[in-house]
């Protein structure tokens, strides 16, 4: 009766949110502009943690300035809500037109040759429309010349989770569950299927991770090392996607190749790399990273 009743809630929530997926990206807009009044000025929601990494990673910056960015953060936050409900319903053409990539000449070649990619990446612009890379690749998926995967962490809620993997795959792309995801990658390479995979690497360390300490938006900030374990381990060459916003609901990821030969350099120098790259993305433009995640948690607490 159970399982019964959250497959109906399920289909509800599904079928609502591709209703409003239905409408134009200009309505939903609309809607954006009207959810950010609420949630910047309303709710404040998690307006502390905000302002205080802000202030904390730009410590030159004015009151006015740290006020702008802040503002046009809430700005893009709320238009990548409405962004992701637009999953349920938008053409891979027009996927295309709204989110490019360059450099995939560089990742065909590598999946060509046989070999795995792993590709750092962040919470900057919209992540979740990162898996239509799909859609530029010259591969053939289903044919099995290579495999598009994501790194994920199960949600709590059950309802939310199964719809965000449906999203995810929504461009042919698999969620490849964290705790077992380099078990599914040596799968992969023992099928002699190349894999290129996206690791959320700007996250919170996992519990008995001791990270590495790198000196990150003028924080001393312990970084996730699990991305560069799995990139040595499987002997993959390494990307970083650079997230460029070009416009509102236009984005542009450019794969910018770290190296061939992880094994080949020193311990944590892909961390250090993808913290510096990732730094340079956050500069240029700061209102697009996800600054209500609580990055420096215990940094604060001492």
């Amino acid at each position: 009766m159970a399982e019964t009743e959250n497959t109906m809630a399920y289909r509800l929530v599904k079928w609502s949110l591709t209703a409003m997926a239905c409408l134009p990206m200009w309505m939903l807009y609309g809607l954006s502009d009207f959810i950010f009044l609420i949630v910047c000025h309303v709710m404040r929601y998690r307006i502390q943690i905000v302002t205080c990494n802000l202030q904390d990673s730009f410590p030159d910056a004015s009151e006015r300035e740290i006020r702008s960015i802040r503002r046009r953060f809430y700005r893009n936050f709320t238009d990548y809500i409405f962004e992701t409900i637009k999953l349920l319903h938008i053409s891979d053409k027009e996927m295309k037109r709204r989110m490019t990539f360059s450099g995939m000449e560089t990742v065909d070649r590598i999946l060509s040759e046989g070999r795995p990619i792993v590709a750092y990446f962040s919470h900057c612009g919209n992540w979740e429309w990162v898996p239509s890379i799909t859609l530029w690749s010259n591969l053939n998926q289903d044919r099995k010349e290579a495999e598009f995967c994501q790194i994920y962490r199960p949600l709590r809620n059950k309802l939310m989770d199964k719809l965000m993997l449906s999203l995810r795959s929504r461009f042919g792309s698999v969620s490849l569950k964290k705790k077992v995801a380099f078990l599914d990658l040596m799968r992969y390479k023992r099928m002699e299927i190349p894999t290129i995979t996206g690791f959320m690497s700007d996250q919170k360390l996992s519990h008995g991770d001791e990270g590495h300490i790198v000196n990150f938006l003028s924080h001393a900030t312990p970084f996730i090392t699990g991305t560069e374990t799995v990139a040595r381990r499987l002997d993959a060459a390494v990307v970083y996607f650079d997230m460029h916003k070009r416009s509102r609901g236009h984005y542009h990821i450019d794969i910018k190749l770290i190296t061939e030969q992880p094994r080949e350099l020193p311990d944590f120098a892909l961390t250090d790399r993808y913290a510096a790259m990732l730094s340079r993305t956050i500069r240029r433009n700061p209102s697009i990273w996800l600054w209500s995640h609580n990055r420096w948690r215990i940094e604060q607490k001492k």
